[in-house]
């Protein structure tokens, strides 16, 4: 509790003096950092209040004796009575200094001070008297004119700036760049307002046409955080926009994405499937350049965790969400699959797109056999020197595994002797890195598996899915591409 103490009168001090320099100049500058802290000083004012209900009004000035000053900068300034809570908040500290029996004329005078910050806190969002008077002749109250205002304002704004999109290179029908910037940082501490969303969207929308981004960071961070809190819900034409204006907002997403995985006690598909949707991830990656980004997390992922069957497996719903987005959104492919997977064969990636259960049951060892051949190419018949074949044959391959599974499938249902190119395909995924006198022998194996027990466990039991050799030599080759044995090696 002591500690609770001294650190609230740290925080008192620093917020002390950040409010006198806010309330002594309106720059550029001083606007910009009220907006950066705006939530941090939520937060104060939060613990400030939790304090200050627990004590009398003369304890509070004698532990506080500047607390009203504090107040008064924090009433007075617009940025911080638009953000999220903090109007309400200051009105609950305000309340806390009244005196319920004033015993003097000072305690008096304190409270009448207190009750006019208190008016100027309720009335700063509306109107003066001609106002009052002229919305009172339309038929309006000003408590409903206001929202309607704001809204009007809000569609005015988006319309322009749609059309400052639109404009092109019109450069007498543009808004200025400098106007677009000073929205950007305005809206920082509205964006949680739900009449807000039509210019927070058209911001994000509205790209320019000058050579450095326009829109302030603080406005990218804060729309990104509000969309991981759900606190508004934008487009997923937005959201696009968003991560490929502000990269760290699409790590940031990813890096939330993970957490929630973790933090959960179990997951089963259909929550990973619910938690990937729900982040908007698998229907942004529709373009092209944030698949790859998204993509290029994953590997890393899998990279980092020596392939751990958590990764692939989020890797491979991931995968399903994102094929089911790309067959909603788009009815004819906008972008050719070389753009989503740049470093395998297009034809090899069209197959693996199908969906193995949209395939008729007799055409699943045709189909298998043709991917075995693919990939068997793509592997086997690398040039010396290659330090993607395989591996990237691989990866592509663990994202669709529902081949995989099928192969394996087929496999035990075999009466006859099993198709080499199924028992290929599955040596393949459990054991990429092998070489073809390793992998026929693998193949055996799986043979004496299979009809010595019926089914593939006791040898895929001594398999690992992604080998930790494999892992290292890939984030050797990253180094110093070609010049490692695993990419050497004809396999």
């Amino acid at each position: 509790m002591a500690q609770d103490s001294v650190d609230l009168s740290c925080d008192y001090q620093f917020w002390m003096q950040k409010l006198s320099v806010w309330d002594q100049a309106s720059t550029l500058e001083t606007q910009q950092d009220t907006c950066l802290h705006l939530a941090q000083f939520q937060e104060f004012l939060r613990k400030m209040y939790e304090a200050l209900k627990e004590m009398d009004s003369n304890t509070v000035i004698e532990r506080f004796p500047t607390i009203g000053q504090l107040l008064a900068k924090a009433c007075w300034n617009p940025f911080i009575l638009a953000y999220d809570e903090s109007q309400k908040i200051l009105i609950w500290c305000l309340c806390c200094l009244i005196n319920k029996e004033p015993q003097n004329s000072g305690q008096s005078k304190l409270n009448y001070w207190i009750q006019g910050l208190l008016s100027h806190i309720l009335s700063a969002l509306r109107f003066d008297k001609e106002v009052a008077l002229f919305t009172q002749g339309l038929g309006y109250a000003p408590i409903d004119y206001y929202p309607g205002l704001l809204k009007n304002m809000v569609l005015s704004l988006a319309s322009e700036l749609r059309e400052n999109h639109l404009n092109g290179f019109n450069t007498q029908r543009r808004m200025a760049p400098e106007r677009v910037a000073s929205l950007s940082r305005v809206c920082v501490p509205l964006i949680t307002l739900p009449d807000v969303d039509p210019l927070v969207e058209a911001l994000l929308i509205c790209h320019g046409h000058e050579p450095q981004e326009i829109l302030q960071q603080e406005f990218f961070e804060a729309v990104n955080e509000a969309i991981l809190l759900k606190k508004i819900s934008l487009p997923v034409s937005a959201v696009v926009c968003l991560w490929l204006r502000h990269l760290p907002s699409l790590e940031k997403t990813m890096l939330h994405l993970f957490e929630k995985l973790i933090s959960s006690e179990r997951n089963c598909l259909r929550r990973i499937e619910c938690f990937i949707k729900d982040s908007l991830l698998s229907q942004a990656a529709c373009h092209p350049a944030i698949f790859r980004v998204v993509d290029e997390i994953f590997r890393c992922a899998l990279l980092e965790t020596d392939g751990a069957p958590e990764v692939i497996a989020t890797i491979q719903v991931f995968t399903q969400c994102f094929v089911e987005a790309l067959e909603k959104e788009n009815k004819q492919l906008q972008f050719t699959l070389k753009t989503y997977f740049p470093y395998t064969s297009p034809s090899l990636a069209t197959v693996l797109l199908q969906d193995p259960q949209g395939i008729p049951q007799g055409q699943w060892l045709q189909t298998l056999k043709h991917i075995s051949e693919l990939l068997r190419k793509a592997v086997e018949d690398q040039t010396h020197g290659s330090c993607r074949g395989p591996f990237e044959s691989w990866f592509l391959f663990i994202h669709f595994g529902g081949w995989a599974e099928m192969a394996a499938e087929q496999l035990l249902m075999s009466a006859a002797e099993p198709p080499t190119a199924v028992l290929w395909l599955l040596a393949f995924y459990y054991g990429p890195c092998d070489g073809r006198q390793q992998r026929t022998q693998t193949m055996v194996a799986y043979v004496v598996a299979t009809y010595r027990h019926g089914d593939l466990q006791p040898y895929s039991q001594m398999l690992s899915p992604f080998p930790p050799a494999l892992a290292r030599d890939e984030r050797l080759s990253a180094h110093s591409p070609g010049k490692h044995p695993f990419f050497l090696e004809v396999v």
